[in-house]
């Protein structure tokens, strides 16, 4: 059984398990992670889940505000040794469901077309593909993805 904590950025847990993304990342970006990695710095983020199983964190996401009713989705992560077991739809559920209280009504996000487990999540979690937006237009090696709400 997993606990799901909500937190912020500053929360010890959250940090060794954006190390081990960023490491994760950068192997996976290459030459492109230095552009990626400014996008993504964590200071600040004040709506972030983190897993919990047995006291120990196995994985963490987060969103922020992108425009009034539009959160954006970070930094979603889980352990190597704890994936296949559907943690990442259950984060991805506990910020749905805390983007509804905040007043959100949908999602964006992005991530890179190398990391076929996150597009498959986003894919199975009912999220659409749309063209790249902001900072990731134009961008070929991103893919861009949207989901709403539903009260």
């Amino acid at each position: 059984m997993y606990q799901f904590k909500r937190t912020d950025s500053e929360d010890p847990d959250f940090h060794p398990m954006v190390a081990e993304l960023d490491k994760d990342l950068a192997i996976r970006d290459g030459d492109e992670h230095a552009f990626f990695a400014q996008f993504n710095k964590i200071d600040s983020i004040n709506h972030v889940v983190i897993a919990h199983e047995n006291e120990l964190p196995v994985g963490c996401g987060a969103i922020k505000e992108y425009k009034p009713t539009i959160m954006e989705i970070k930094r979603m992560f889980v352990s190597p040794e704890q994936r296949g077991k559907g943690i990442a739809s259950l984060i991805l559920s506990e910020l749905e469901t805390w983007a509804k209280e905040l007043g959100a009504n949908s999602f964006i996000l992005e991530t890179g077309k190398k990391q076929h487990e996150a597009i498959s999540l986003y894919t199975k979690c009912r999220y659409t593909i749309i063209e790249n937006y902001g900072q990731y237009a134009g961008v070929e090696s991103s893919v861009c993805f949207e989901k709403k709400l539903v009260s």
